[in-house]
């Protein structure tokens, strides 16, 4: 009996062991490979997914234009708070993200599967607040439109807002689930749960929209239903994913236990992506406001922009994810020159990115605002509108990117300060 409760507790600990081998074989990679080789693995996979996702967010758009120019200027008008749902979801995952490939860096795997069932527990948090924001949808509409706003526009805005906020927890889960790959370096998941959302998205979008197939026409609710629909089909693959592919850390419900300190860590990494993105869409909402007072064309416009940039900041998005947990790694694994290479590189490769968005959007707006079927009163709007804003995108690449690794490095509250040099001192 003794003998084979000794024999039980030696294969449990030969278990353990293979299992903390198998994390370490995972993880030092990112301590291991040349740095562009290791980059560019990293990020190419996020790039063609954001990019997906960028067109996940613009396929709304492009298909309510057919639809209606009433129902595309709704979702502009809600614009501003999925916004600021995207930034309480991702911010909380970025923060989780970054802290979880330090750990991994420093061979601390415990807090690592700490701060992986922790960042659950903000989500939990971070949804209970969308789903009383979308209690209160109609009051929204109706502070965000003025008196001459079409009643139409009002309804549409109504139920697009209450269904995206109500089922929030859906892209919120899906950030969770994706960084918890990305913090491991298994970015190629990403891109799976990406584009089969996309996919879905495409497909469902027309039909709830036009009512096609025997359908019910639901417009700008069936926009809501498809968008929703798949982003819970992303958490389905997430969770998939990380269950069978992701071992550096074991999810379990039974291990979803609250730490105060672990939390609060997360959220100083996160918080500031949170503020920062937050205060991008306070200022969409105030512009909305200022530009309902002169048409609701003036708003659709904004919108569309909105929509269009999103091509261009997504791929950096996704080449900062990369990033990011190479930068953390190095860092927990005190290893300077590596970051400094990751950092100097990823610059260069995001200053392309938007300088090629800044020649197209100056050289062909009508091109792409043609997209959403565009008015010749749009197209007076849009065409200057597009050409003065992409001027800001020859010096938002590197602010990503400097922002994003001050948040790899733990000092969150520097990646609002803008272009900072980073001190050799700190690291």
């Amino acid at each position: 009996m003794e003998d084979n409760r000794e024999l039980k507790e030696k294969e449990t600990e030969t278990a353990e062991a293979e299992d903390k081998a198998v994390k370490k074989r995972d993880s030092d990679r990112l301590g291991t490979e040349p740095v562009h080789q290791l980059l560019l693995k990293m990020s190419a996979p996020l790039m063609v997914s954001m990019f997906v996702m960028a067109l996940y967010n613009i396929v709304d758009s492009i298909f309510l234009g057919m639809y209606s120019t009433d129902a595309l200027t709704a979702v502009s008008y809600c614009f501003p708070f999925q916004n600021l749902n995207a930034a309480f979801g991702i911010g909380t995952a970025v923060g989780m993200s970054a802290l979880l490939s330090r750990y991994l860096g420093a061979k601390d795997y415990d807090r690592a599967d700490k701060v992986a069932h922790n960042g659950f527990i903000l989500v939990a948090i971070n949804y209970t607040i969308f789903f009383i924001v979308g209690c209160f949808a109609p009051q929204i509409m109706s502070l965000m439109t003025s008196e001459n706003t079409n009643a139409q526009i009002i309804a549409d805005g109504t139920i697009y807002l209450r269904i995206t906020q109500w089922l929030s927890f859906a892209p919120m889960i899906q950030s969770m689930f994706e960084r918890l790959l990305q913090g491991t370096g298994k970015t190629k998941y990403i891109f799976y749960m990406q584009l089969a959302g996309t996919l879905f998205n495409t497909v469902v979008d027309p039909i709830l929209i036009f009512g096609l197939f025997g359908m019910p026409r639901m417009g700008a609710k069936g926009a809501a239903l498809a968008t929703v629909f798949g982003q819970l089909l992303g958490c389905v693959l997430g969770h998939l994913f990380n269950r069978h592919f992701n071992k550096e850390v074991a999810l379990s419900i039974h291990k979803i236990r609250p730490h105060w300190q672990t939390m609060k860590d997360i959220y100083r990494i996160g918080i500031p992506s949170i503020v920062l993105q937050a205060v991008g869409a306070l200022m969409n909402f105030s512009i909305n406001n200022i530009l309902a007072g002169f048409s609701d064309l003036a708003v659709t416009t904004f919108g569309v922009y909105f929509k269009l940039q999103s091509f261009v900041f997504m791929p950096i998005f996704g080449m900062n994810s990369g990033s990011v947990p190479i930068i953390a790694y190095n860092y927990g694994a005190r290893y300077p020159q590596r970051m400094k290479k990751t950092i100097k590189l990823a610059c260069v490769i995001a200053m392309s990115i938007m300088f090629t968005g800044f020649l197209l959007l100056q050289l062909i707006p009508q091109v792409f605002l043609g997209f959403f079927d565009a008015s010749a009163e749009m197209l007076t709007i849009g065409v200057p509108a597009l050409r003065t804003i992409s001027i800001s995108f020859l010096a938002a690449g590197v602010c990503i990117i400097i922002g994003s690794t001050f948040q790899a490095l733990g000092k969150g509250v520097y990646s609002n300060y803008g272009l900072t040099l980073v001190d050799d001192t700190h690291i």
